[in-house]
């Protein structure tokens, strides 16, 4: 099994040119050593051969989005995202010709959440694992959307596998102030969340 995502910068057209090129700059580096391909400008999509990092990349993504808001109280951006988990033909030489399970869940549901303006979905073949994906991903919209700049550019290093302490020394704050965002970006919930998305990716699909 494998994953897909699907995925598009949101509210790309209020970005200014400059915070535009930094996120993309930030999304090309997230999935450096993988295949991605924008298209439509400020789309993208990305093939990942092991399906249990494709959760940890696309939340990554969303945090480096909202980082781009530190100044102000709302997030300006955040990136619609699609995650697909099934077979992939072999060989993946461009995503544009690409096919199996996994792309055709990825862009089917990305299609949906375009409709219903939803943040992020997964899906694979299995019934059964997809409740507990639809749980996973229902808490981390809940807890992206509320999340601010400031705690999402700590949240990003995290997801990285960065220690606090390091991040202080990068963002030259106190260990206090980042584990302040620490805490309110909710990351010991994220890290629960990541680990039993892998426990239903490792046992069920």
């Amino acid at each position: 099994m494998q994953a897909v995502l699907t995925a598009d910068i949101v509210n790309s057209t209020r970005l200014s040119a400059a915070r535009e090129k930094k996120l993309i700059q930030k999304l090309t580096g997230i999935f450096a050593g993988y295949k991605m391909e924008f298209f439509r400008g400020d789309s993208f999509q990305a093939y990942v051969k092991n399906p249990v990092l494709a959760l940890q990349l696309a939340l990554q993504c969303r945090a480096a989005a909202i980082s781009l808001s530190k100044e102000e109280k709302t997030a300006a951006s955040d990136i619609r995202i699609s995650i697909g988990i099934g077979k992939v033909q072999a060989p993946v030489r461009t995503l544009k010709t690409a096919k199996g399970e996994a792309f055709i869940l990825s862009g089917r549901n990305f299609d949906k959440m375009i409709k219903d303006d939803q943040r992020l979905m997964i899906a694979s073949a299995n019934a059964l694992a997809n409740e507990g994906l639809q749980v996973i991903t229902d808490y981390l919209n809940a807890v992206f959307g509320m999340m601010t700049g400031k705690q999402a550019e700590v949240i990003f290093e995290l997801l990285k596998g960065e220690m606090q302490n390091r991040v202080a020394k990068k963002f030259k704050k106190t260990k206090s102030t980042i584990h302040q965002h620490v805490t309110a970006g909710r990351w010991p919930e994220i890290e629960k969340l990541l680990q039993q998305y892998e426990n239903i990716v490792n046992l069920s699909v």
